[in-house]
């Protein structure tokens, strides 16, 4: 008995990590905001957010450089894949020639793809009603969300289709991460992720040149912010998401990507007040709903739901 009381209380540190972590996730949309104001291309951010988490994180992570064999190392460059550069560029890509409120709630859709991967590619993980359940609804809240009560939904094949592959690259993010974690620690797959999502960038480069002006990367406020993305929402919050995928599933973490929009919505409102409708708050009640029911067989929630 003792020991079940432990791991639960182990799996609800956990789930604490995951849910400050999209918090952190859901914010970083203004500093990215201010970066691209100051003439900085999405590709310049994720460069050196990417490269300032790299170099942190070599400074703690132990010195192994290469992994055991051949087929690990092509998966940790899977992770820089889609964890790192393509996910990014999809989603930037399509933010660029579609809707931003469709390309908010369709990259939710990773939480979908990943219990439908997780079911098809790790043995064991079966679909459960309540996962499924709960996330068509915490879906649905994220919809009302993202329109705030100005429904709008423009179908952009192409923009929608990136977003699409967003998504699915973050859904294979986790899986890929659940084949490695059981071989590597948390520190050198998530400073492999770093490493290989800054190397898989470069060839972008050739098309658009990596801005480099010394005068824009050292103003304040853009150091700053890079700062605050490289060593907060990346390094740290990759390093924790990983561990929540670890302990959790990739299915379980995957599920609180719904609570980003809230978050976003939340400090819109704050810093650059954007209005709060009744549909957005009926969508946040939702995106709870969903995120519970996702939840509701296990013990944390349990424990949380009887007091």
């Amino acid at each position: 008995m003792s020991i079940i009381i432990n791991k639960q209380g182990n799996n609800s540190v956990y789930h604490i990590m995951a849910l400050f972590t999209v918090i952190i996730w859901g914010t970083t949309f203004i500093s990215t905001k201010v970066l691209i104001k100051q003439g900085l291309s999405p590709e310049d951010i994720l460069f050196y957010r990417f490269l300032i988490a790299y170099i942190c994180i070599w400074t703690i992570c132990p010195r192994k450089l290469f992994a055991n064999n051949l087929k690990d190392e092509l998966l940790f460059i899977a992770t820089g894949l889609c964890g790192g550069s393509l996910y990014f560029i999809a989603e930037n890509r399509a933010l660029g020639i579609t809707l931003a409120s469709n390309v908010s709630l369709i990259v939710c859709t990773a939480s979908i793809f990943t219990a439908i991967l997780s079911h098809l590619f790790i043995k064991g993980e079966k679909f459960k009603k309540n996962l499924i359940s709960g996330s068509f609804i915490a879906l649905a809240g994220v919809a009302f969300v993202v329109f705030n009560g100005s429904f709008i939904l423009k179908i952009n094949p192409a923009g929608d289709l990136l977003t699409i592959t967003a998504a699915l690259m973050w859904a294979f993010y986790s899986i890929i991460l659940k084949r490695l974690d059981k071989k590597y620690s948390t520190l050198l797959i998530t400073r492999k992720v770093f490493f290989y999502g800054i190397i898989t960038l470069l060839p972008t480069f050739l098309i658009s040149p990596l801005t480099t002006d010394t005068h824009i990367l050292f103003q304040p406020t853009v150091l700053g912010n890079f700062i605050f993305l490289g060593v907060v929402a990346s390094m740290l919050c990759y390093i924790l998401w990983n561990m929540c995928i670890k302990h959790l599933g990739a299915v379980r973490t995957t599920n609180y990507v719904y609570i980003v929009p809230l978050v976003t919505l939340i400090t819109s409102s704050i810093i650059i007040n954007e209005t709060i409708t009744p549909f957005a708050i009926a969508g946040a009640l939702l995106i709870l709903s969903g995120v519970y029911i996702a939840e509701k067989g296990f013990p944390w929630f349990k424990k949380i739901a009887s007091k």
